[in-house]
């Protein structure tokens, strides 16, 4: 639920209202943000236009959220392409469990929403855990 707040004693307007819910400048989506600084200036006073100071400094948080959201996703990519590069580093090991049950050798590896899912070289699938073991 998000509530209106007005921000230094002006009425609510789309560059000053803060959700209730905690939404900051920097989890908006780059679309959104430059929605509401159209409608901000769309929606402006004619009496008081918007100094320019303050739109070069919203221009500026505009840059600073697009940047931080393709960092992100870069850094997203990356840390996939390393994470299967190390899972696939344990093709052809053994496995054994935490509880010690020797599970047999690696076939295949892949992510899911589960996590780390090992094919074994016997066709069947599970998870690895914490406390597994790898060797060779």
């Amino acid at each position: 639920m998000s509530t209106a707040v007005a921000v230094a004693g002006g009425p609510p307007t789309a560059s000053n209202q803060i959700s209730s819910a905690g939404t900051s400048a920097a989890a908006l989506d780059p679309n959104m943000f430059l929605k509401l600084l159209v409608a901000e200036i769309q929606n402006q006073d004619p009496t008081k236009p918007m100094n320019s100071s303050e739109l070069v400094q919203q221009l500026a948080s505009f840059s600073q959220v697009q940047q931080g959201a393709e960092t992100n996703s870069r850094l997203a990519a990356m840390m996939e392409a390393l994470s299967l590069g190390q899972a696939a580093a344990i093709i052809g090991r053994k496995v054994t469990a935490a509880d010690g049950t020797d599970l047999g050798t690696v076939g295949a590896v892949r992510y899911s929403s589960q996590g780390l899912m090992v094919r074994l070289a016997d066709g069947s699938e599970t998870r690895l855990g914490p406390g597994a073991t790898i060797r060779e």
